[in-house]
């Protein structure tokens, strides 16, 4: 699948240090709304460095969700910080994505995120949802909606949540190694769901798992929220290969179940370039954001080695033709 993704630039659209009191900025997810481009990456605060024990790779790591914007999806400005890590609420925002949900007629902008609680708490990481308000010319949390979902005792993350054709909500998530799905009648039904629900999901793990690992490697999650063309939903994830390199692969999913009509068995995009091969994590590309475009392409964004944004574009009818051909 050579050349079938086609990078922006050369160079990260948003580097490591962009924004002042920030270094690594990365892993974001983007949606196109009022003629511009919304950027929702992940800002890791200064003063964070490398641990030499055991432990987190990292000491003093704590990232936040910082905001940009663009006309055309290659020169991006800093809008504004989104939400901010603390002890009071989630610790640490990472990986951001954001994506559309209709319900009862109306659209709503949700942003699910990995909600890391603070280290001294022995909790593990959950997926965080918050709604999203757009109130003069940007997009701000409506903090009464945040809520921590999934699992209570279970490390979970790389979570989206789409409607499938009948209007119901789905939510795609990672309890490691594969990708899981469950169905919703609604939004505030997900957001509703306690640990009655979610213990009989992981008792039943098995018949909700929609992907796998390829064999030989180390794991997969959801990367951007689906994206809808004529043949169903184009879900782009993430798989951590056997050699530890992070790459972009590609499944159709049934619009009308969300599960796999057909996944493509390579990646459709590996870390070529000097500053997605090399950074606080080597040989990363991961994306997080599609934004179908009126020329038939969709424009991607992804994180390169734990410190930049990068974006690229895919043909949706190529892939699609490889799609079909893999099913």
């Amino acid at each position: 699948m050579d050349g079938i993704v086609k990078r922006i630039s050369d160079s990260p659209l948003v580097g490591a240090g962009a924004v002042e009191g920030y270094g690594p900025i990365f892993n974001a997810g983007v949606i196109h709304h009022q003629d511009r481009y919304h950027l929702f990456a992940r800002g890791v605060r200064e003063g964070y460095r490398r641990n030499e024990g055991d432990g987190p790779r990292f000491l003093d790591y704590v990232s936040d969700v910082l905001v940009f914007t663009s006309t055309d999806g290659r020169s991006y400005e800093f809008q504004q910080t989104l939400a901010l890590g603390s002890f009071e609420g989630v610790y640490c925002y990472e990986d951001p994505r954001v994506q559309r949900i209709h319900e009862r007629g109306c659209e709503t902008v949700v942003m699910t995120y990995t909600h890391l609680p603070p280290p001294t708490s022995g909790r593990p990481w959950r997926v965080g949802v918050d709604r999203l308000d757009y109130v003069d010319d940007r997009f701000v949390l409506r903090h009464a909606s945040a809520r921590a979902i999934g699992p209570s005792d279970v490390p979970d993350k790389d979570a989206v949540v789409f409607n499938i054709r009948d209007g119901r909500v789905a939510y795609i998530h990672r309890v490691h190694p594969n990708i899981q799905l469950a169905i919703f009648d609604s939004l505030d039904s997900l957001l509703a769901a306690g640990d009655e629900y979610w213990t009989t999901h992981l008792d039943e793990i098995d018949s909700h798992t929609i992907l796998r690992p390829t064999p030989g490697a180390l794991g997969i999650g959801a990367g951007a929220p689906p994206v809808a063309v004529d043949d169903g939903l184009l879900l782009f994830f993430h798989e951590r290969e056997a050699n530890g390199h992070y790459t972009m692969r590609v499944a159709l999913l049934d619009d009308a179940t969300g599960w796999p009509l057909a996944v493509l068995p390579q990646a459709i995009m590996r870390p070529m370039l000097s500053w997605e091969r090399t950074g606080d994590v080597d040989d990363v590309v991961f994306v997080q954001g599609a934004v179908p475009r009126p020329d038939g392409t969709i424009y991607l964004t992804y994180g390169a080695s734990d410190r930049h944004v990068g974006a690229a574009t895919v043909e949706i009818g190529a892939l699609s033709a490889a799609l079909r051909a893999a099913a």
